[in-house]
């Protein structure tokens, strides 16, 4: 398979989701010549905005942050290499569900979310639009969050079982010829944060004086994330991490680019987020790497 034939699609909540889980895998498979198709859900209305001169975007304020995302992501796109972005069913057409955080350190849906948000989207509804895209897109490769959005986001949950029913509905040849000619994806991942390279993170940001990011976190003991047991695959994108870097810096109302955090991961660059996990959902495993996961998504094929 020549680089060209591949196509790649993932399916995100947020904009800013795709560069924090998967920024070097899409700069890695666009700079090899490969499609790499973005699919995000809604446009983040919900999202904190950390640059003061641009609060009065929130959404408890003027509610224009959706739009000023959708620049973000755009500029995300551009860094990255990655020409063909969409959102699912338009933009706006799903809203930002919000969220709140559990005792235990993971997300979970807001005491009170709009009607129109995406947590309360019919799935059949939802899903036809991914149907519809699947089927013109055929890709052999669809990456997604696994079956608690990671972390527990219900925007990320919804993106789960949006992605996972669509892929399946996609392959039905008598289900909604309509939305084109049915395509089985052969390959489909969860995206996967690596606890141990969490609480190697974690770990360096204690030792640099940071008690503030991740509060609460014990390196040996991180509230979420796969055991390296789980794991299945990495991308390791050494090469690609500035350019990650750079695409989220893109996103300056979600991710700030001052403090220790942000300070640390430009020392450990490549450490931190050069490498991206995944777990195998579908789909035959390919031959493994010198790290003992498969190293190519498209392996197999």
């Amino acid at each position: 398979m020549t680089s060209a034939d591949r196509r790649i699609l993932l399916v995100h909540a947020h904009p800013d989701d795709e560069v924090i889980g998967t920024g070097t895998t899409m700069a890695k498979y666009a700079a090899e010549g490969a499609h790499v198709t973005l699919v995000t859900c809604t446009a983040g209305e919900e999202g904190e905005v950390l640059v003061p001169e641009l609060e009065h975007l929130a959404s408890h304020r003027d509610d224009d942050l959706g739009p000023h995302r959708v620049e973000e992501l755009a500029e995300a796109m551009r860094i990255l290499g990655v020409t063909d972005h969409r959102f699912l069913g338009g933009v706006g057409h799903f809203r930002d569900s919000g969220m709140k955080w559990a005792d235990d350190g993971t997300a979970t849906a807001a005491d009170e979310t709009r009607p129109d948000t995406f947590w309360h989207a019919d799935l059949t509804v939802a899903s036809d639009l991914m149907v519809e895209i699947i089927r013109e897109l055929r890709p052999q490769v669809l990456l997604t969050y696994d079956q608690f959005g990671n972390y527990g986001h219900p925007d990320h949950v919804q993106a789960h079982r949006v992605a996972t029913y669509g892929a399946a509905l996609a392959a039905v040849r008598s289900y909604r010829p309509d939305l084109g000619e049915a395509w089985d994806v052969p390959k489909i991942y969860w995206t996967a944060m690596s606890k141990s390279q969490m609480a190697e993170g974690v770990r360096a940001l204690r030792e640099a004086g940071d008690e503030a990011t991740f509060e609460g976190w014990d390196p040996d003991n991180i509230p979420w994330g796969s055991p390296d047991e789980e794991l299945d695959a990495v991308i390791d994108g050494d090469e690609f991490a500035d350019v990650k870097m750079d695409a989220m810096r893109a996103h300056a109302t979600q991710i700030t680019v001052d403090g220790p955090f942000f300070a640390l991961s430009n020392n450990l660059g490549s450490t931190v987020w050069g490498k991206e996990h995944f777990r195998l959902a579908k789909g035959t495993p390919g031959p493994v790497g010198e790290s003992g996961l498969e190293e190519d998504l498209f392996a197999g094929l």
